[in-house]
Order: structure tokens, then C-alpha cells, then sequence
């Protein structure tokens, strides 16, 4: 039922909504509540809905000034641009940004990191320098634009069933972009593909390697692989189009290459390998109004779980923790790590005022529908997937996640980039959140999806791997749901297929951060 045909009720306030701090002003209705429908047993009395209210939306508790703040979570997430009265919809007609200044307090919450007392393990590739695959692919990294056609070309020949003699191959993944020429090559844009394409050459899902280039790009592809200490075990083939004859001849060459490959990565087995080998990226895309209440802290209880086998995991998107970035400042292990977070924000904030834009209205239009106002009540549900472990390092877009523990890297909030930023920086398993229902597979890691309502989950059940709707179900627990998450990573991490791997998906989200200027 939605809201424009729900029939008016009187209803336990608690039963249908969400109160999610003592000090909070909104409620997030998780049923539709119609115009008129009386609600009781509430923390200020009983309510009288004043319009429609789609669940994920948030109803108003108390009478709020215009120009005061309103809070949930506990935190501010905006202030009333009018007078809103009790049982009022709060959003974006009458709740604006607070620009207000948040005081910075460095490191007061850190909690460190108490050992898990059982060691978990997982089935893994060992690599020659110490670290642990969850896959097995041959990757076709293609240094510029112009060789992306031939680098499918050369993948499409062994889709289907010409891989069934080779099954602990996962895949010929071609990873193909729309740059690598035009830039300056000292600029900050072609260091930033450089560094992500190195990221995914000597990934550990990587079992071999193809770099191709067309032969006069401002990025060689002989460059690619300079300074980069690939693994001994990782073989490694490289052409260009102009000197290989073409694209014919470069198809011909390029698939004799991987066939010679085939053999040796198909001789790798899976072994037993420690929960500490573990890289987790996270990532939310499709917010709604449940994703800071149900999946995204569940992914942060996992997050918590990995972190204290010895994993490391990491949080991303940025502009999506604007706003709420001092909750992870009061985690910070040094002042060195806070300052490097709050320079990225700064960052952000120069590079969105130059492109005529600002970073507090973020939200997007599927975001807003799911119940989502400002960028501060994103950014406080966004963060909550990085649990409560102390934040080690903060890292620049594809950087090595290279440190035990809970790492921040700098990348736009749009999935496919975020992601590829992730993985390029060494993530061997990534969660994404999605409350409106996200599809994003991210080769050569498994991309597990969680779905933060139920209705999600049910839609799209083919496309999701989890439902942590049943939290606000009151089926399950948020900490069994964390726990369901991290046992799927292990699971995962161990060879079981997520749903976007069955569906092959992976290659087209591959796309690099591009910045800087094209000649």
C-alpha cells in the first residue's frame, strides 16, 4: 500500500517507527503512514500524521522552531527551514543544511582492537609474495582507450564453454577505460590511472596478466608496469597494436599469450588461508532511509569482526562522509591521520566550489525518495559502515590498503569509481549496501550485495545476496546480521559464487577516477 492510498489508523507509535537516539526529533516510519492516522505511546505524547509518510521517511516527534536544529542518530542532520509541528513529514520542503562548525576532537573514542579469541580461515590463492587471492582470473589491463576494443576481443574468445577444461579459472577479464591519452603525464589525472591500473596488475585475484596499449598513447603500456614489483608467480605478457601488426595480429598474439597462461593458473588450488590475509572494501550505493539503520552499521559490526582477526577493511566515498567526518576524527590513532582526512575534505571542497557546485546537497534524486534529506544524514548512515575500530590511515584514490585495521580512502561517491578505487587498492572482497537496489559487480573481486529493507530484497532477489531489512523486522538482530555478513565473506572469500558473479557482471564497472586536463 502506499502512502497516497493508506487509510488513516491509530497506531503504537513504536510499532511503526524507529526512534533512533533518546535526543531525537524525527521518528523513521518503516510502514506507510497515512495523512490524519493518530499515533501513540511516542516519547512526547500522542502525534496526528499531518501528510502522507512513505516508510524510510522521517515523521517529526516534537514541535520544531524554524532555524533550530533537528537530530537523529542522536547528531544534527540539518535545521528546519519552517516551523514544523508534531506528526509533520520532515524532509527536504522543510529541513535544510546546517553549516554550522563541529567541533574536532582527535582520537577521543578510539577503542583498540581487542584479538578475536577464535582465528578464522577462509579458502584462499596463495600468491608468491605472502598475500591471499578469493579468485583466480587472467586480467587484460589496457594502458589507453584506443586498445579497449581488442582487449574484449581478445576476452571474448574464451567466454563460454571454452573454459571448462580450466576450472579453478575464474575468467579472462578485459579492463577497459576512456583515458590513458591527452594527459599530462606528471599530472595529477594520469597519476591517479597509472596508480589504479598498477593496482590492478598486481592485484591478488590477478593470476595472469596482459597489458595492452596501442603503441603512441601518453601512457605507454610498457609504463604500466615501471617501479611495479609484480609477484614472481604472476606471468605477465605485454603488446602494443602498432607493433604487434594490428588489431588482427594483436588478437592472434594476445589469446596465443593467455592459452599459454591457462595451464599454469589452472594448476592453483585453494588452501587454507587466515581471516588476517582478508581485504574488505565497502561501499553503499542507492541509499534510502533504512541504509543507516539496518545494513550499513550491520556491515560495520562485520567490518569490526574482520578487523579483529587482523584484516583490514576500508571505507570510502568521500563526499558521502562529509558532515559526519567527526565521528571518525574522534577514532583517529594520531593527529597525523586526522589532518590527512580533514585535507581530503578540504579538497573536496575546493574541487566541487571550481566546478560551480557544493558538496551539501549530495543526496541524489533515488536517494531523496528513499527517505534521505540532507548530506549530513547520509554521511551519518554512510559512516556507520566503518563500525566502531579505530581509524589507522587515511589513503589517496587507489592507494595500497596496506595496514591492519579500519583504512579511509579518498573517492567520489559514485559506485563504479569508488569501487574500482577499492579494488585497485588491493580489496579482495567487497560488501555494497543498497536500499533502492544497486547491481555493481566489481572483477576481479566478488561484490556481495545487502539489501537494507525487505521489499528491496524481495523486488530484486535475483540481484541481492542478503536481506538486512529483517532488522527493522524485527527478525533478526543487527549483530546477527553483521555476523550473517561476515560468515558470507569467509564464504565468499572461499570460492562461492555472489549473485553478480553469476551473472558475469564486473567488466564494465571498471572505471577509473579521471581529473585533470585532456590536450
Amino acid at each position: 500500500m502506499s502512502p497516497a492510498t493508506a487509510t488513516p489508523h491509530t497506531l503504537d507509535l513504536p510499532q511503526v517507527t524507529l526512534i533512533l537516539a533518546p535526543e531525537d526529533d524525527v521518528a523513521v516510519a518503516t510502514r506507510d503512514l497515512a495523512g490524519g492516522t493518530v499515533l501513540t505511546g511516542g516519547p512526547t505524547g500522542e502525534l496526528t500524521v499531518g501528510s502522507n509518510i512513505a516508510r524510510g521517511h522521517k515523521v517529526a516527534l516534537r514541535a520544531i522552531a524554524a532555524g533550530e536544529p533537528v537530530r537523529k542518530y542522536g547528531q544534527v542532520i540539518g535545521r528546519a527551514k519552517v516551523d514544523i509541528r508534531p506528526g509533520a513529514h520532515v524532509h527536504a520542503h522543510n529541513l535544510g543544511m546546517d553549516d554550522s562548525t563541529r567541533e574536532v576532537e582527535v582520537g577521543v573514542d578510539r577503542r583498540p582492537t581487542v584479538p578475536a579469541t577464535e582465528q578464522r580461515t577462509f579458502l584462499g590463492y596463495r600468491r608468491s609474495d605472502g598475500s591471499w587471492g578469493t579468485r583466480n582470473y587472467i586480467g587484460i589491463v589496457t594502458s589507453v582507450n584506443c586498445s579497449a576494443s581488442t582487449a574484449r576481443m581478445i576476452a571474448d574468445q574464451f567466454r563460454g564453454p571454452v573454459l571448462d577444461a580450466y576450472p579453478h579459472v575464474d575468467g579472462v577479464v578485459a579492463l577497459t577505460h576512456d583515458t590513458g591519452c591527452g594527459l599530462v603525464p606528471t599530472s595529477e589525472g594520469a597519476q591517479i590511472t597509472r596508480r589504479t591500473l598498477q593496482g590492478y596488475a598486481s592485484h591478488p585475484n590477478m593470476a595472469g596478466l596482459l597489458v595492452l596499449g596501442l603503441g603512441c598513447e601518453m601512457l605507454p603500456a610498457a609504463t604500466i608496469l615501471d617501479g611495479l614489483a609484480l609477484r614472481e608467480d604472476l606471468p605477465v605478457t605485454t603488446l602494443t597494436i602498432q607493433e604487434t601488426g594490428g588489431i588482427r595480429s594483436t588478437v592472434r598474439a594476445g589469446v596465443a599469450a593467455i592459452e599459454g597462461m591457462l595451464p599454469g593458473v589452472e594448476a592453483l588450488r585453494r588452501e587454507e588461508a587466515p581471516a588476517s590475509a582478508l581485504v574488505l572494501g565497502t561501499n553503499c550505493g542507492g541509499s534510502d532511509g533504512y541504509s543507516g539503520i539496518t545494513a550499513n552499521p550491520a556491515l560495520g559490526f562485520a567490518s569490526d569482526l574482520l578487523i579483529a582477526q587482523g584484516g583490514r577493511s576500508a571505507l570510502a566515498e568521500t563526499p558521502e562522509v562529509y558532515g559526519a567526518e567527526h565521528l571518525l576524527l574522534r577514532r583517529a590513532v594520531s593527529q597525523d591521520v586526522a589532518d590527512a582526512l580533514l585535507a581530503r575534505l578540504r579538497w573536496w571542497e575546493e574541487y566541487a566550489a571550481h566546478g560551480g557546485g557544493t558538496l551539501d546537497n549530495n543526496p541524489s534524486p533515488g536517494n531523496k525518495a528513499g527517505g534521505l534529506t540532507t548530506i549530513l544524514e547520509k554521511s551519518l548512515g554512510a559512516v556507520a559502515k566503518s563500525g566502531s575500530s579505530e581509524l589507522v590511515a587515511v589513503r589517496e584514490y587507489a592507494q595500497k590498503i596496506d595496514l591492519p585495521g579500519l583504512t579511509f580512502m579518498d573517492t567520489p561517491g559514485y559506485d563504479p569509481v569508488s569501487v574500482t578505487g577499492l579494488v585497485a587498492g588491493g580489496a579482495t572482497v567487497v560488501v555494497f549496501t543498497t536500499g533502492r537496489g544497486s547491481v555493481l559487480g566489481c572483477k576481479p573481486s566478488p561484490s556481495i550485495k545487502v539489501a537494507t529493507n525487505t521489499e528491496t530484497y524481495e523486488r530484486m532477489t535475483e540481484d541481492m545476496d542478503l536481506n538486512a531489512g529483517r532488522i527493522v523486522d524485527g527478525t533478526a538482530t543487527l549483530e546477527e546480521v553483521g555476523r550473517e555478513i561476515f560468515e558470507k565473506i569467509l564464504s565468499v572469500a572461499s570460492g562461492e559464487q555472489t549473485v553478480s558473479e553469476e551473472l558475469d557482471l564486473g567488466s564494465d564497472e571498471f572505471v577509473p577516477w579521471q581529473l585533470g586536463a585532456v590536450t
